[in-house]
């Protein structure tokens, strides 16, 4: 991080594992940015690398012969750092590897390079989910030991890192509409989808993309199809450590809140690097 260095491992603040390279346990591949996940600047779009994440991990689950034993994940956060935009035409270098795991979850790293310099990293806690009990699922020992050979992190523990905003002091507040083609296997609203409402938030702030970004997402229901999903923005200036931790007490933090009624969905903090 720029500003005051943080070697906090944990929160809003943390540093993403850098990654082991070369090592014989990090996915790599390559693919081209394609116009569907550009803004009309040709930036990749946070929802755009959210589809990456997951396409990546799908892959690597295929390959390393998985994808039968261990089909349902759910992502419960996704950290995402823009650390310099990737942009349209360029060919993606994606590399995926275990940064932290558990005998039920686990947290990936992604990097994603472009040729010309762009680049982005993300960090995302999975959940292992039995197809049957739709609750939390072993992992088999022989994937977990794979996921062990690039973290020394196995005993991970899930500790949410953010804060519901209410209605009455929000900034602004907005309704978004969910769209058929927004819902996924298990029938509620699907990652990638979250990521828009933070690229609609951006649109209106062009200028928090010109420095280096970290916004993190987190999941706390499902959405369904049919919900009045509304988007509740607070705006938190420089010194809100007891909210945000002292690593983030020299800078502006956003934060956007997933409501259905009083019921929170998800949450979301932005914040320049």
């Amino acid at each position: 991080m720029t500003g005051s260095e943080s070697q906090q491992q944990t929160g809003l603040g943390k540093v993403l594992m850098p990654v082991p390279d070369p090592h014989p346990d990090v996915f790599d591949r390559q693919w081209p940015l394609r116009v569907a996940d550009i803004d009309r600047t040709g930036r990749l779009r946070f929802d755009g690398a959210a589809r990456y994440i997951q396409d990546i991990g799908q892959d690597q689950l295929r390959e390393m012969g998985y994808q039968d034993v261990h089909p349902l994940w759910i992502v419960r956060r996704t950290m995402i750092d823009m650390i310099a935009p990737i942009e349209f035409q360029d060919m993606l270098r994606v590399r995926r590897w275990c940064s932290g795991t558990s005998s039920r979850w686990c947290e990936m790293r992604v990097r994603i390079d472009g040729r010309r310099g762009g680049r982005i990293e993300a960090e995302s806690f999975w959940i292992n989910i039995n197809r049957e009990t739709q609750g939390p699922s072993l992992l088999v020992d022989d994937f977990q030991a794979g996921l062990k050979r690039t973290t020394t992190v196995d005993r991970l523990r899930w500790k949410a890192y953010l804060k519901a905003g209410g209605r009455d002091d929000a900034a602004e507040i907005h309704d978004f509409p969910l769209r058929f083609t927004d819902i996924d296997l298990f029938d509620h609203m699907n990652n990638s989808v979250y990521w828009s409402v933070v690229e609609d938030y951006l649109s209106g702030y062009p200028e928090l993309l010109a420095a280096p970004l970290r916004v993190t997402l987190e999941h706390e229901a499902p959405v369904a199809l049919g919900d009045k999903l509304e988007i509740v923005a607070h705006v938190h200036p420089a010194g809100s450590t007891d909210l945000f931790g002292p690593d983030l007490a020299d800078r502006t933090v956003r934060t956007l809140t997933y409501l259905v009624g009083d019921e929170v969905k998800a949450l979301a903090a932005i914040f320049a690097l």
